[in-house]
């Protein structure tokens, strides 16, 4: 995703293209890129600098925390925003900063039931099928641990 400088006119430029994901730099096998990084972005000058908003999506295996299924997430990033100083390079490489953005948006604890779409095999295996509730109670968390009699130590 490099933009040549002299190619922007005063009111910005439009660019929107694909860009195979291998930038990406993942090496973690709950993490697969399924296809390219699309983009859409607004690129202009300011002042000493160059910005560039705009959208970036990608298709994504991840693996579920929960019942450990490998599922589709497709990460859309609408409000993209990056500006950079000039330092007389005729081109700017924005590739580093969408990789940055699309890192930090990926959720920190993907579950395959994300969306509402799929019932997690997982997060079923830990309900009790007989009566619905969960297997390990939490309303009393330090009930065991109150029935402990300890002696202050002197």
């Amino acid at each position: 995703m490099k933009v040549h400088l002299n190619q922007i006119p005063v009111e910005g430029l439009h660019i929107e293209g694909a860009e195979e994901s291998g930038f990406l730099e993942v090496d973690n096998p709950d993490f697969k890129a399924l296809g390219p990084v699309q983009y859409s972005l607004d690129v202009g000058l300011s002042g000493t600098g160059l910005f560039a908003t705009g959208t970036i999506r990608i298709d994504l295996e991840l693996q579920c925390v929960v019942g450990l299924e490998k599922f589709v997430y497709p990460l859309v990033i609408d409000s993209f925003a990056t500006q950079t100083e000039l330092d007389g390079r005729e081109m700017v490489d924005l590739t580093p900063y969408v990789r940055e953005d699309i890192l930090l948006s990926l959720p920190p604890y993907p579950h395959c039931d994300w969306n509402g779409e799929h019932v997690c095999e997982g997060a079923q295996k830990i309900m009790n099928r007989e009566n619905g509730e969960p297997l390990l109670q939490t309303e009393n968390v330090w009930g065991e641990l109150e029935k402990l009699k300890i002696k202050p130590s002197k």
